[in-house]
C-alpha cells in the first residue's frame, strides 16, 4: 500500500512561491486507482514525487508502511515502483528483448520475453529483435514499456497520462492492455489521466483541483462530479 501524509509542494516564481500541492493526503491500496482533473491541478507533478523524481516541499510518502520519502528513483525501484513516462525513452541501439531482460532483472529466453509482448497485445515475432529507437510509433513504444513493467511485478505500477502522444488506433489497443492488466495484475496500478475510457474501470477515482484533493471515490460518486461542468471540472476531457 502507498500512503501519501499532506504532501505539499511550492516552487519560487518571479510573483513568488507558488503552491502546486497543497496538503495532499491519500492511500492508495485498491488494484487500479485513476487520479484524474483539469489541466494545472497538480497530477504530473504528484506523479513524479510518488516516483522519486522530485522532492516535496514537505509531507511524508510511505509504501508498506517504510517511509520512502528521502529515497531515490532508483532506490524506489529497487523496493517494487515502477515508473511510465507520458513519453517512453527510445534506445538506440538496445533491442525490446533486451529492455524486457533488463526489467524482470534476468536474461529471459525468447519464449518468455515473447509472452510479455504477447500479453501486450503485439505480435512478438516482429518486435522481439527490434531496436527501441525512432522506428517505433508512439503507441508500440508504450505497450512495449508496460510489457516491461509486467516483467518487473513490481507493487505499484504508476503511469502519467499514457494516452498522451498516441492516435486513436494506439490507444484503443492501449484501453485493451490495461482492462487486462486490470484483471491479472498482483500489484497496484495508479494512473494520471482525463480518460473517461481509463475512468471508466477504476476501482477508485481521486479528483485533484488546484493542487488538492476535491473527491475521492468509485466511478460512481465521482464521475457526477466530472460530467457537471462546474470551475473544479470544466478543463476535464470526456
Amino acid at each position: 500500500m502507498l500512503e501519501l501524509k499532506n504532501i505539499c509542494y511550492s516552487v519560487d516564481t518571479k510573483d513568488g512561491v507558488k503552491n502546486i500541492l497543497k496538503d495532499v493526503s491519500l492511500k492508495i491500496d485498491d488494484r487500479f486507482v485513476v487520479i484524474t482533473g483539469p489541466n494545472g491541478s497538480g497530477k504530473s507533478t504528484l506523479a513524479k514525487i510518488i516516483a522519486g523524481i522530485i522532492q516535496p516541499t514537505s509531507g511524508q510518502i510511505l509504501l508498506d508502511g517504510v517511509d520512502i520519502t528521502e529515497k531515490s528513483i532508483t532506490e524506489r525501484a529497487h523496493l517494487g515502483v515502477s515508473f511510465a513516462f507520458q513519453q517512453p525513452v527510445r534506445f538506440k541501439g538496445i533491442t525490446v528483448h533486451d529492455l524486457i531482460s533488463l526489467a524482470a532483472g534476468e536474461e529471459l529466453n525468447i519464449g518468455k520475453a515473447c509472452e510479455y509482448l504477447s500479453e501486450v497485445g503485439l505480435c512478438a515475432r516482429d518486435y522481439i529483435h527490434r531496436e527501441v529507437n525512432a522506428s517505433l510509433s508512439g503507441g508500440e513504444l508504450k505497450r512495449i514499456e508496460i510489457a516491461m513493467i509486467l516483467a518487473r511485478g513490481t507493487k505499484l505500477s504508476l503511469f502519467d497520462e499514457p494516452e498522451a502522444g498516441i492516435d486513436l488506433w494506439s490507444f484503443q489497443s492501449l484501453i485493451k492492455v490495461f482492462e487486462n492488466m486490470h484483471r491479472t495484475i498482483k500489484g497496484n496500478i495508479l494512473i494520471i489521466s482525463h480518460q473517461e475510457r481509463i475512468l471508466n474501470f477504476a476501482d477508485q477515482i481521486v479528483l485533484l483541483s488546484d493542487g488538492e484533493i476535491k473527491k475521492i471515490g468509485t466511478k460512481d460518486e465521482v464521475m457526477p462530479l466530472i460530467l457537471n461542468p462546474n470551475p473544479v471540472c470544466e478543463q476535464i476531457k470526456v
